[in-house]
């Protein structure tokens, strides 16, 4: 039985996000505002069904996908051109894409009242750090 990701999480800690963001070929302008913000998620899953809304004043994305189930690109980000498989490795939600850069992916696990988020790609690796509301 897979780990329970529900709930509304509030950011306390963001490392190393802007170099996540370079690797992904993310302009400056936006790197620079993308590490102001302050997301939250919210997250909602029955059995392999997942949907998590990353929420900020800048911009939203929500994603809702089985997980074990490639995903087309267009439906997790819509300037992706990477396939997405997202799976439960344990108590670990880990998604890999392939596409557009290497081991880009990321993983979702819970400790407590803490969502931990490790962000990868092509050897960046940024660790997130959410608390329970």
């Amino acid at each position: 039985m897979p780990v329970d990701l529900n709930g509304y999480w509030k950011i306390i800690s963001n490392d190393n996000f802007e170099e996540y963001l370079k690797a992904l070929d993310v302009n400056v302008a936006i790197r620079k505002i993308a590490t102001l913000l302050k997301p939250d998620k919210d997250i909602s899953h029955d059995g392999d069904h997942v949907v998590i809304k990353t929420l900020s004043t800048f911009k939203n994305y929500n994603m809702d996908f089985h997980v074990g189930k490639q995903i087309s690109p267009k439906k997790i980000c819509p300037y992706d051109k990477c396939l997405t498989t997202i799976s439960w490795e344990g108590d670990k939600l880990v998604c890999v894409q392939k596409g557009e850069k290497e081991g880009r992916g990321w993983t979702h696990w819970v400790e407590g009242d803490v969502l931990h988020l490790e962000l990868r790609a092509c050897g960046a690796v940024c660790k997130q750090v959410f608390q329970k509301t």
